[in-house]
């Protein structure tokens, strides 16, 4: 059920009315015509801009338009007020069981708020990608909760979902990598050992260096790297994306699939991907002229393989293959897009950190030449997380070496905080994230201020078990017409929206409308619970009327059941009680 859809429905059937009476012009587009809450909510329940969308291409007068809608929608016995506002806005107040029918399917409706938008359109949502060189740091943990939760909300939103890891093991970060935990092998055999050159000086190297001891003995003491770089390499690798992989179970996310970046080497993936850009005409041979301000890695002042990426919307065009003949770190990752389009995805979704953003144009580019424009890339950047702990900058994890890790986090605050709190802000807004503030038990802290309105749901209807029935099945046949006070409404009214929020969200590929939303429906919920101080009359309990009580406890566990399908798309596991 979407009471937004359906009455949008009722006013296109109303214009089809209009057009039938001669009224209207026939052939008239409706695809920008919507029905959403008004700006000021004392103007009315649902608010049309119909006659506003329709005046210029009928050649009449908004105005008049609206009059006649109005006098349309007031046929219906859903609509209980329609008034025409400004130049032809139409605002619309429903009938008081309308709402109440909101209630009903909340406690009947199991896929209440779910939505058949997506047609099961394929998505590959790629998210985390970290180098696999250590644990994830406080960065990733933005991006891994904001692509879980996007895949979670695109899901429920009816489309087919991927969730996808891009292993970067084909680079030479891979052989610092090697080297580090040669050096810990060394360190482990008993020798002194200096971590020079870039290697990775972290802690969580240690245990790779002597499992790397247990496996090989001394094998490779005192070996030059070609004896073993690669085996080192490999070993090393499996190892960090062991770490990875639970570092991501620690805040319950589960890749569908993990791709290896090195897969692509050697297997001619590369090479078909430039090849079919090239029988594109889109691959030349040229030099870039130098760029202003830092010079990027894969700029050279001789003649390079380019890509026409600017025929796609870039700038300026990409090298993708050194004047050496080697290929640029571009190439692999043309080919490991065109690949996630072979598969047959409909759209892609990357999830970059805030350091990519100028990745963006030359892999929107990439994707659109290789689809004919028929696959859409959407690259969404996260910004950075700021860490404050008793007032102060947290300081740097000893463990990771240089950073503070995903662990250091969720072991403060636990996974359904630190989940909940990096989708607070959109995901291109830097973020703080306090310890002290999001583990607060009061209105600022959202979290817990959301499972504040769960548990009191849950604390009055184990109240009211004792002496009415309070199955949702039951209750969703109460008398609810007693749910008539504004606050009340108000809290019905906030539920009404959830199936028209998800589809906003999961358009705009924005997780964090649910968190917002789940925010303001908790707000609307305790309000109105705490008002028992006012007048036993907001009671959600009352002894010797058990039908005022179901009714109430009705209202409560639509708030209940829409709490924990937002909260269950987030990630986060609802507090039964507190």
């Amino acid at each position: 059920m979407n009471l937004f859809a359906d009455i949008r429905a009722r006013v296109l059937g109303c214009l089809d009315q209009l057009v039938a009476e001669g009224t209207l012009p026939d052939g008239l587009s409706t695809a920008a015509i919507t029905v959403e809450p008004p700006r000021d909510a004392a103007h009315g329940d649902m608010a049309t801009n119909a006659a506003m969308v329709l005046a210029k291409p009928a050649k009449m007068n908004p105005r008049a338009i609206a009059e006649a809608l109005a006098a349309k929608l007031l046929e219906d016995p859903q609509i209980a007020v329609a008034e025409v506002a400004g130049p032809g806005f139409l605002n619309m107040r429903l009938e008081p069981q309308v709402w109440h029918g909101v209630i009903q399917a909340a406690l009947t409706d199991p896929g209440f708020g779910r939505s058949s938008m997506g047609q099961g359109q394929k998505t590959m949502v790629e998210y985390v990608s970290a180098n696999p060189t250590g644990p994830l740091h406080v960065g990733h943990t933005r991006g891994a909760v904001f692509g879980d939760a996007l895949a979670s909300l695109l899901d429920y939103a009816g489309y087919d979902v991927t969730r996808e890891y891009y292993i970067n093991d084909g680079g030479a970060q891979v052989d610092v990598l090697a080297r580090s935990v040669y050096l810990r092998y060394l360190e482990a055999h008993g020798k002194e050992v200096a971590f020079e050159d870039g290697t990775y000086p972290g802690d969580y190297l240690i245990a790779v260096g002597q499992r790397l001891k247990d496996k090989v003995g001394d094998d490779y003491v005192d070996k030059g790297e070609q004896f073993w770089l690669e085996d080192v390499r490999e070993f090393a690798t499996e190892a960090m994306m062991g770490l990875i992989r639970e570092d991501l179970a620690v805040l319950g996310i589960e890749m569908d699939t993990f791709f290896s970046e090195k897969s692509l080497y050697g297997s001619g993936r590369i090479e078909d991907a430039i090849q079919t850009l090239d029988q594109m005409g889109l691959i030349y041979r040229g030099v870039l002229e130098p760029p202003k301000g830092k010079v990027p890695e894969d700029w050279e002042p001789r003649e390079q393989t380019l890509f026409k990426s600017t025929e796609h919307g870039d700038d300026v065009d990409r090298p993708v293959q050194k004047s050496d003949g080697s290929w640029t770190y571009f190439a692999p990752d043309i080919a490991y897009h065109y690949d996630k389009i072979e598969r047959g995805f409909d759209q892609l979704i990357d999830v970059f950190g805030a350091d990519h953003g100028g990745y963006v144009k030359r892999m929107k580019a990439a994707v659109s030449a290789l689809s004919e424009g028929k696959v859409p890339l959407d690259v969404k950047l996260t910004q950075l997380v700021k860490l404050y702990k008793n007032g102060e900058p947290f300081k740097m994890s000893k463990r990771a070496g240089t950073f503070v890790t995903l662990r250091d986090v969720v072991d403060q605050v636990g996974p359904d905080v630190t989940r909940f709190h990096m989708l607070t802000r959109k995901n291109d807004a830097p973020l703080d994230f306090d310890f002290d503030k999001v583990l607060e038990q009061s209105k600022d802290n959202p979290v817990f201020y959301i499972n504040y309105a769960y548990a009191r749901v849950n604390s009055a209807t184990a109240k009211a078990k004792k002496f009415v029935a309070v199955e949702d099945d039951t209750l969703s046949k109460a008398d609810l017409s007693v749910l008539s006070h504004e606050a009340e409404i108000g809290v019905i009214k906030k539920l009404g929206e959830w199936p028209r929020l998800i589809e906003i969200a999961a358009k705009g590929h924005e997780p964090h409308r649910i968190a917002f939303y789940l925010y303001d429906l908790a707000s609307e919920f305790n309000s109105l619970y705490s008002r028992n101080k006012e007048s036993d009359r907001f009671n959600f309990v009352i002894e010797g009327d058990p039908d005022t009580t179901q009714a109430k406890i009705a209202l409560g566990r639509a708030v209940a059941i829409v709490i924990s399908q937002g909260l269950g798309i987030l990630g986060v596991t609802p507090a039964e009680e507190m």
